[in-house]
């Protein structure tokens, strides 16, 4: 605890736990990531500009936006973007950064909008932190419109068992300590190696995603597979 507040939350992930454990990153948030994917995030992110390949005038739900970094590319298009988060003190310091952008608090399991109002939801290393995996991804295919899609990027399992190996060591041991020099909250980050351990591999995330009634779902591995890019779309019928 710091000042009363959760510095790190657990992984039955309390939803509370993890606002205020993102409300303490945020002043370093994005600066913290580069650091320690070692440049590799702003790649990640282009990935899913390009997989959302967002047109003018559509509709994208960007959730998990945090300070809004990642919805740039989104709006740069002509597309209306919506960021949406459930940590004000990520939404506040994107505010600061972006003040054009329609920052909106909220929470993925009941999410503030009308069905199939979007033509694309995506989200970027945040259902990791979903207390309800599939129940958030439900909740997101029903405010997709018919024929609309998803986009996730999130941690995976590297490919090659030896990378692999390495991998997990570097989440145990390394990323602590970096993390420790460069984030306003480094207990953070104890939470966040712990979840990736923890989060299902590609097919695994594939199968959830079909459960919750998304159709055509695949997946492309980024980095080897530290990072997998997971696509679905809603069914015409849905």
């Amino acid at each position: 605890m710091n000042n009363g507040r959760v510095t790190r939350a657990s992984l039955d992930k309390q939803p509370h736990e993890v606002a205020a454990m993102f409300d303490d990153v945020a002043a370093n948030y994005d600066l913290t990531n580069d650091v320690l994917s070692l440049g590799q995030s702003r790649l990640w992110r282009k990935a899913v500009a390009r997989a959302v390949d967002a047109r003018p005038e559509e509709r994208v739900l960007d959730l998990a936006a945090g300070t809004g970094t990642s919805s740039l590319p989104f709006t740069a298009a002509g597309a209306y973007v919506m960021p949406c988060d459930f940590s004000l003190g990520m939404l506040r310091a994107g505010k600061q950064r972006h003040p054009f952008l329609p920052l909106t608090a909220g929470d993925a399991t009941r999410l503030p909008f009308a069905d199939g109002v979007f033509d694309t939801v995506t989200i970027s290393f945040g259902l990791r932190n979903v207390q309800d995996t599939e129940g958030g991804l439900r909740e997101m295919l029903r405010v997709t419109k018919p024929g609309g899609k998803i986009v996730i990027c999130d941690f995976s399992q590297p490919t090659w068992a030896p990378f692999r190996t390495v991998y997990m060591e570097y989440l145990m041991r390394a990323l602590p300590p970096v993390a420790t020099a460069v984030s306003s909250s480094p207990d953070a980050y104890v939470y966040l190696a712990e979840s990736i351990r923890a989060w299902p591999d590609q097919p695994g995330l594939a199968r959830i995603l079909q459960r919750a009634g998304w159709s055509r779902v695949a997946w492309r591995n980024l980095t080897g597979g530290v990072v997998a890019l997971h696509r679905g779309t809603k069914p015409q019928d849905g």
